[in-house]
């Protein structure tokens, strides 16, 4: 059995595009429709992101002496940080979607600890560099999930 990947975008009519406005919808909806066809489902998700928190973790805490050597280093030591943190959160969201449970700041909070502590075994400045690459990617999720929250609610509305 060949597992056949799809790597085409759906193409997009400019002209249709800059002559109305249901023009950007329509290719706004394409959009995420594709996103939405490629996005794995929330036990995969909770999968592969417990896969790459520890993979992260553990060359983080094997390298931990070479984040530490300069300046450069430790920001990037902060960096990887906030990518355990991203991780573990999405980790702990699928995990509460798929048992019902509602997810809060409560679980924003734990994964940002769990990050911070991380980065505190690398060097004291990674810990601020976490905090402060953590807060962008936070930023982030919450706006790509507002907007896949909107599209959604939107569809159920018309049908």
């Amino acid at each position: 059995m060949t597992m056949q990947w799809r790597t085409e975008v759906p193409p997009i009519n400019l002209l249709r595009c800059r002559s109305s406005n249901d023009g950007h919808r329509d290719i706004n909806q394409r959009r995420i429709q594709h996103f939405q066809e490629l996005m794995a489902e929330p036990g995969k998700s909770m999968l592969y992101s417990l896969l790459l928190f520890v993979v992260t973790l553990l060359l983080q805490e094997m390298y931990r002496g070479k984040l530490a050597s300069s300046e450069l280093f430790t920001i990037l030591g902060g960096f990887t940080s906030s990518l355990v943190f991203l991780f573990l959160l999405t980790f702990l969201g699928n995990y509460q979607e798929t048992s019902g449970v509602k997810t809060g700041w409560g679980t924003v909070i734990l994964a940002e600890v769990v990050a911070l502590v991380a980065a505190g075994t690398v060097h004291r400045v990674c810990i601020t560099t976490c905090f402060l690459f953590s807060a962008a990617i936070l930023y982030e999720v919450n706006q790509i999930s507002g907007v896949m929250v909107s599209k959604t609610e939107s569809k159920g509305r018309r049908h």
